[in-house]
């Protein structure tokens, strides 16, 4: 059995900030309250046995961080693996926006269908099936040789909701799950009997 494990990275703002949309060309690092994120997902990893073999993280500053700070608090040392597969969307017209200057351009019903089922909104530079395509690919990269691997994903919001996809079935899962990861959370899938399943999804450790 392959086990994957997709992790959204932590915060990024400071209490009393002002959130944005931040995409791919918003290079930030995490914050205090980010990094303790961090360490909660590698307490997590390690209560549960969920020690990765390989860890893979898009190549911005808040995906590597979480990804360093949750695997040295797991107890291993692992690589970390850059994948721009991995990296955040962009978000066109809106990035760095605050949330009201979105929703002021494109609508609240545009940010709804992006949160209930990833229809990417007017401007933004997304191509759905490419992503998708690259999850699959991952996947059965991940499980070519089912080896009982266990493998960690380092990722952003905008990206890890179309992981799902890897279990053939996404349409079934959005109708019971919020497709987005918050911030420091997790999501569990299992490669067994020929098949993808996501078991968890939007753990907050």
């Amino acid at each position: 059995m392959t086990t994957l494990i997709i992790a959204r990275h932590g915060n990024t703002f400071e209490p009393g900030d002002t959130p944005t949309r931040v995409g791919l060309h918003t290079d930030l690092r995490l914050v205090e309250k980010g990094r303790e994120q961090a360490k909660a997902i590698g307490r997590y990893l390690q209560d549960n046995r969920l020690i990765p073999d390989v860890v893979y993280a898009s190549h911005l500053k808040r995906t590597q961080e979480t990804a360093e700070i949750a695997i040295k608090e797991s107890g291993v040392t692992n690589p970390i693996f850059t994948l721009d597969i991995f990296n955040e969307i962009d978000y066109g017209p809106d990035e760095n926006k605050t949330e009201e200057d979105v929703i002021a351009r494109i609508g609240e019903q545009a940010i709804k269908d992006w949160d209930e089922s990833a229809i990417v909104p007017d401007g933004w530079k997304v191509d759905p099936d490419q992503i998708i395509q690259n999850w699959l690919g991952f996947a059965d990269q991940a499980q070519a040789f089912d080896d009982n691997e266990t493998v960690l994903v380092v990722t952003s919001n905008g990206i890890a909701r179309f992981a799902p996809h890897i279990s053939g079935d996404f349409e079934e899962f959005r109708k019971n799950h919020n497709i987005k990861l918050s911030t420091g959370a997790l999501a569990i899938l299992k490669y067994e009997d020929n098949r993808w399943t996501v078991t968890e999804w939007n753990i907050k450790p």
